[in-house]
């Protein structure tokens, strides 16, 4: 996939849900980026299948901007392999958000609120129901004793 063929899925990913200048400054961001990594030395086949598909990085960003905060960081930090004697560097790209961890934390706080429910709903129908079933069963049982000796 060529850098511009990147773009245009990344645009046309981005296109649906986030506004014009949102999705052009991101489209600047990885076009800046792949330039860059083409200036250092690698191929530009290399540095875009580092990035991965743009549907994914699209959908990330997307997510990121969703929350309403329209200032998102992107950061770019080299990091370095030993390969023997040669030491390469390779780029990932980190998009920092609010918003995943704590859809997370609203996520596992709503399913520990449902089951508390579910316990108390389930407790007071016991709580109310036993001392009508208790002595009942205990009544059912004595009879059963005693019907079972007659025989």
């Amino acid at each position: 996939m060529t850098k511009y063929e990147f773009l245009e899925k990344m645009r046309h990913a981005l296109a649906n849900d986030l506004s014009g200048p949102i999705i052009q400054e991101n489209v600047n961001y990885y076009d800046s980026y792949i330039n860059d990594e083409v200036r250092q030395g690698r191929s530009e086949e290399s540095v875009i299948d580092e990035l991965g598909d743009p549907w994914a990085i699209a959908r990330t960003i997307i997510e990121s901007a969703g929350g309403g905060s329209a200032q998102e960081e992107y950061t770019y930090e080299p990091r370095r392999q030993t390969y023997g004697q040669e030491q390469q560097e390779r780029g990932r790209v980190r998009v920092y958000g609010w918003q995943s961890w704590c859809k997370r934390l609203i996520l596992a706080l709503g399913i520990l609120g449902v089951l508390m429910l579910a316990v108390a709903v389930v407790g007071g129908i016991f709580s109310l129901l036993a001392p009508i079933i208790i002595p009942f069963l205990i009544i059912l049982f004595v009879l059963r004793l005693l019907g079972g000796r007659r025989r």
